[in-house]
C-alpha cells in the first residue's frame, strides 16, 4: 500500500496544477491595453514574469506588450549577447515583436548587486519614452501617456536586488510626476507589482498555489478595466515554455543555482500581481 500512496503524490499534483491554472483563467483579466514591462536584467522576464507574459500576450486579450530592460547585464562583459538573449526569450514568451523589446544602456544604470539606481532618473527616462508631451499638458487639461499600464518589481524586488527594487520607486516617482498640476484628474497609467513571498513560496513552485490562492480570495479585491489583483498561473505546457526561455534562449545563464530556480520557483509558474496606489 506505500507504493501506491507514493504512486498518487505525483498524480494529485499535477491535479492541483491543472486545477489551478484553470481556476485563474475566472480571475478578472487586462484587455485591450497597452502593458509595459519593467525589468532590470536580461532574463528578468523570463524567471519571474513567465506566468504574466504568457497569460497577457495571449491574441484574444488584445493587449500589446512590451518589455524595457534597464540595463544589459554588462557586469561580466556579455551585455550584446544578453541582448539578443532577451529579444529571443520575449517573443517565445508572447511578445509580438523584437521591436516591441527595448534594452537601455546607461551609466546611471549598471548592473550591479550593490547600486541602487535613483528613482529620478527612472522616471525621467519613463516621461521621456512614454509621457513626451507631459511638460506642454496644462493644468486643466488631463495628464497624457502613450500606455496604460506598468508591471514590475514590488518594494522588496523579490530577490531584494538593488536594482530590481529601484524599478519599484522609479516608477512611483514616475506616476508622481504625470499628476504634478494634475490634482483631481486620474492616473492614466496603472502599477502593477510583483508580489515578493517568504523563502519557503517561493521555492515550492506549484504547491504554492492553495496559499496564494487563499491569500489573494481573502484580501482586497476590485474590478472595472484594471483589477486587482491579477492572478495568473501556467498550465505545465506554459511551464515549459518558460523553462525553454531561459535554458535555450539565456544560454550564458545557465549556471547551476538557475537550473534549481526554473525547476523550484513559483515564480516559473504563478504570479500575482497588486496594483499599487498612485497620488
Amino acid at each position: 500500500m506505500h507504493w501506491i500512496t507514493w504512486a498518487s503524490v505525483p498524480i494529485l499534483v499535477f491535479g492541483l496544477w491543472l486545477y489551478t491554472s484553470q481556476f485563474c483563467q475566472s480571475f478578472p483579466m487586462l484587455q485591450g491595453k497597452r502593458i509595459l514591462l519593467l525589468i532590470a536584467h536580461p532574463d528578468d522576464e523570463a524567471m519571474f514574469f513567465a506566468p504574466t507574459l504568457l497569460a497577457l500576450t495571449r491574441p484574444e486579450l488584445g493587449n500589446h506588450v512590451k518589455i524595457l530592460c534597464l540595463s544589459s547585464g554588462d557586469a561580466d562583459g556579455l551585455g550584446e549577447t544578453r541582448k539578443k538573449e532577451l529579444v529571443k526569450s520575449g517573443i517565445q514568451l508572447g511578445i509580438r515583436s523584437q521591436e516591441d523589446i527595448h534594452v537601455i544602456e546607461d551609466s546611471n544604470f549598471p548592473d550591479s548587486m550593490t547600486v541602487t539606481w535613483h528613482p529620478r532618473l527612472i522616471s525621467n527616462l519613463l516621461t521621456l519614452t512614454f509621457a513626451p508631451k507631459m511638460a506642454s499638458i496644462t493644468s486643466k487639461e488631463a495628464p497624457q501617456a502613450n500606455i496604460d499600464a506598468i508591471i514590475t518589481f514590488d518594494a522588496h524586488g523579490i530577490s531584494a536586488h538593488p536594482n530590481h527594487k529601484s524599478l519599484y520607486h522609479g516608477s512611483h516617482a514616475f506616476l508622481k510626476a504625470l499628476m504634478h498640476r494634475h490634482s483631481g484628474w486620474e492616473c492614466p497609467v496603472k502599477l502593477y507589482t510583483l508580489t515578493t513571498t517568504s523563502m519557503i513560496s517561493k521555492y515550492a513552485g506549484i504547491l504554492d498555489a492553495p496559499v496564494t490562492l487563499i491569500r489573494v480570495t481573502l484580501g482586497k479585491k476590485s474590478l472595472g478595466d484594471f483589477p486587482t489583483p491579477l492572478v495568473f498561473a501556467s498550465s505545465p505546457v506554459g511551464y515549459r515554455v518558460a523553462q525553454r526561455a531561459m535554458t535555450t534562449a539565456h544560454k550564458s545563464q545557465m549556471r547551476w543555482f538557475r537550473w534549481g530556480w526554473i525547476s523550484l520557483s513559483r515564480y516559473m509558474v504563478m504570479n500575482d500581481l497588486k496594483k499599487e496606489k498612485t497620488l
